[in-house]
């Protein structure tokens, strides 16, 4: 018995795990025991949502620690959210109860008090996003050795949110800096449900180390219950079709309302502005119905108070609980016996699906409960690709590609990323205070994410911020920070390395509601945090707006755009239009509508040819392809085609289709086209002379032919457009090997076994 990882843990995790009366360890526990306590080894454990990932990083690097006390901090967690740090910090606290080690958390919530007492005497757990630890890693880096001297273990949550976007190069150059800094070399462990490739995912999480990574993936089982509901919203052409748009409109919130009231729920929307008006008209709902108000809203611009009160209704309240909300709960966030989760319209991506699914039944032996309620403003006088049901039908394909074939996106990364080395470089910088170039460069291009800049384009970046004032270089001939780059660092945002709109604090009184992007003037009435607001002054220097309780009109105040959408998706579509299967989870008028849309592809051609005549000298483009594909389909017509073919309008519906008008014909354009698509030998070529379009955040700052390098390797995709064109059923000879890397089958399963239990609803 004394060979069984039981009996290996720490004293106080013995009885954290009787008093919570587990039965026995799962299989990722076992394995991560294993692979902690046995081996220097990484480790990503892979496995769906309430699987037991935490307490498998956990329990033995607190083994560890336990047995032999750090000198320091002797764990980091590094999480994507601060709401999922604020829920692994009160779960740690209960497994810690009995031992001697502390836990800390770290983010823009936190009082600085408890951040001081860290500083003073570091140790045990420290939980942090990666901007305050940007900030720390800035602003303290006299503190770092004793902060991280002895640091055994990084824990990476929710690794797949990191890999392949910005703030995943932000972190593994912040993980290198540590270990320069501090000299220390833990072992890293990645926690993830969400993963197609685990190869990239290993890559990842090892760069700059070393050292071989494990991958823990047990299989396990799930119960689905899946539905879709299609709801029509007529166009008011007339009085009435007024009334009856009115009508279909109570329907669709009715349905809502009766599919929520009576249980701990979620609701996922794709925006803020969705999220505060659905709660808005929920609320409305139940005062009409004289039922109790038990909506919640939880999204980014709402405060931290107001949020947390959402949490703990879900999680904790008696009766029942819904909230509205964006991504800040579609991670890891463990909110106890959720019931059933709402999805408005279609998430963009199967890895936001498989995310937002996981939040119900996370119970053993519970059911995972989804309904898609997916409305659509229905025009049959529209233009033909804007009479298909383009939401209803991405949230079939992502169902499809998931429980069928097991598919999420795979990573991504960037190639040139030349906004993240601008932020690392003035980091870097200002914790040495000065340095000289070459040890500058040396410093940021032994950092994994940019090994792949030479020397000779890291000097054209330096002399460009130089002339910039962004650094200036003394007379010693070292480099430090410069007066406009101070004005740039010394700000808070600078911490982040995604774009974030500056918003404005709104107050009720003494009570923070949240903030909004765009300033209103006194007077005008607004949304937040689902309740109606009228502007009573705005304080500008203090960027604070003061309101009070109103009964005006609806409108919200931020600024958004909607997600990328994978090729494989856009594929997917296709071939449900093409096909006749039927799929028992859509509700009978999501199935008469998928019939409908069926049907119109077929009597007019929609699938078989990529450009369409629209009537007059306008024509339809229906590529097929992922956005980023899309969006350099539509860089090449109005750069490379616009003179050529006269080209007097391109409408891009991405990524869906585009609208384009000029004197060509459909076959002409679409024999241009392929023809541009032969000539480009590089994606420069779809570049207009000197344009430098931005990618990120801070590639305003960057030399204008870096900024050309970067967006030509990383923001266009002549490659996709290519194998999207070349596809089956239209007779393009484009590239030789047809729909590469887009429909191979996964041939082992990367994700638990699903069994769909369909027609529930």
């Amino acid at each position: 018995m004394s060979g069984h990882p039981f009996y290996r843990l720490a004293p106080f995790i013995q009885e954290y795990i009787y008093r919570s009366g587990w039965k026995e360890l799962r299989e990722a526990q076992v394995e991560a025991c294993r692979v902690l306590l046995d081996t220097p080894h990484h480790l990503l454990i892979a496995s769906g949502t309430a699987s037991g990932k935490t307490e498998a990083a956990f329990f033995p690097a607190l083994t560890a620690l336990y047995e032999q006390p750090s000198r320091s901090v002797g764990i980091l967690y590094i999480g994507p959210l601060k709401a999922l740090i604020n829920d692994q910090y009160e779960r740690l606290k209960g497994v810690l109860r009995d031992s001697e080690i502390p836990v800390w958390h770290w983010h823009g919530d936190v009082p600085q008090s408890h951040k001081t007492k860290l500083v003073q005497n570091p140790s045990g757990i420290l939980q942090i996003t990666p901007e305050s630890l940007e900030g720390l890693l800035m602003n303290k880096p006299n503190a770092i050795p004793a902060l991280f001297g002895d640091l055994r273990y990084i824990v990476v949550d929710e690794v797949h949110a990191f890999m392949g976007a910005d703030r995943g190069i932000q972190v593994l150059s912040q993980l290198s800096r540590i270990q320069r800094m501090a000299g220390c070399r833990p072992q890293r462990i990645g926690l993830s449900a969400t993963l197609s490739d685990y190869e990239s995912a290993c890559n990842w999480l090892s760069s700059d180390t070393g050292q071989p990574v494990e991958v823990v993936s047990p299989q396990g089982s799930r119960k689905l219950r899946i539905s879709i509901e299609h709801f029509s919203f007529p166009d008011a052409r007339n009085e009435e079709q007024a009334q009856q748009l009115e009508y279909a409109q109570q329907a669709y919130h009715n349905f809502i309302y009766d599919q929520t009231h009576h249980k701990k729920a979620l609701i996922f929307t794709n925006s803020r502005s969705d999220a505060e008006y659905l709660t808005l008209e929920m609320r409305r709902v139940a005062a009409k119905r004289q039922e109790p108000d038990i909506f919640h809203v939880h999204h980014g611009s709402i405060s931290a108070m107001l949020r947390e009160e959402a949490e703990a209704a879900l999680r904790e309240g008696y009766g029942p609980a819904v909230a509205a909300a964006t991504l800040t709960l579609e991670l890891g966030i463990d909110l106890g016996e959720l019931e059933r989760v709402i999805q408005l319209g279609a998430p963009y991506s199967c890895s936001s699906f498989v995310q937002r699914l996981g939040r119900s039944g996370r119970r053993e032996g519970s059911v995972s409960e989804m309904i898609f309620v997916c409305p659509e403003e229905e025009d049959e006088q529209a233009q033909l690709p804007a009479r298909m049901p383009w939401i209803m039908l991405r949230a079939i394909a992502v169902i499809e590609l998931y429980v069928k074939e097991r598919w999420v996106e795979p990573f991504s990364a960037r190639k040139l990323p030349i906004g993240i080395l601008y932020h690392q470089t003035m980091s870097t910088l200002k914790s040495m205070g000065e340095a000289e170039p070459s040890e500058l460069a040396r410093a940021i291009l032994t950092l994994p994410p940019f090994r792949h800049f030479t020397v000779e384009q890291y000097q054209l970046f330096l002399q460009y911020l130089l002339q910039l004032d962004h650094i200036q270089r003394t007379e010693e001939g070292t480099l430090i920070i410069g007066l406009a780059g101070e004005k740039i660092v010394n700000n808070f945002r600078f911490y982040a390395v995604f774009k974030d709109d500056e918003e404005h604090s709104v107050y009720n009184g003494s009570e923070e509601i949240g903030s909004i992007t765009t300033v209103p003037p006194p007077g005008y009435c607004f949304s937040l945090a689902g309740k109606l607001w009228k502007v009573e002054e705005v304080d500008t220097r203090h960027k604070a707006v003061y309101v009070k309780s109103s009964k005006g009109k609806v409108d919200t105040l931020w600024l958004g755009a909607g997600g990328d959408v994978d090729t494989r998706i856009m594929q997917k579509i296709r071939d449900i239009l093409a096909s006749s299967d039927i799929y028992s989870y859509l509700a009978p008028n999501a199935a008469s509508r998928l019939e409908r849309a069926r049907r119109l592809a077929r009597e007019t051609g929609l699938l078989e040819q990529i450009v369409i005549p629209a009537g007059g000298d306008s024509c339809f483009i229906l590529p097929w392809v992922g956005s980023k594909a899309f969006r350099t389909l539509e860089r090449l017509l109005k750069h490379n085609l616009s003179e050529r073919l006269a080209l007097r309008a391109v409408t891009p519906m991405e990524p869906y289709y585009l609208v384009v008008s000029g004197k060509a014909d459909a076959a002409e354009m679409l024999a241009e086209i392929i023809a541009e698509c032969k000539r480009i030998d590089y994606p420069e070529q779809l570049l207009a002379d000197e344009e430098a379009p931005y990618l990120g955040k801070y590639d305003e700052f960057i030399q204008p032919g870096l900024v050309r390098q970067a967006f030509a390797m990383d923001g266009l995709d002549m490659e996709g457009l290519r194998s999207g064109l070349n596809m089956p059923g239209v007779q393009i000879n484009l590239m030789p090997s047809a729909n590469k890397d887009t429909n191979e089958p996964i041939n082992e399963p990367i994700h638990e076994p699903i069994r769909e239990e369909a027609g529930e609803y």
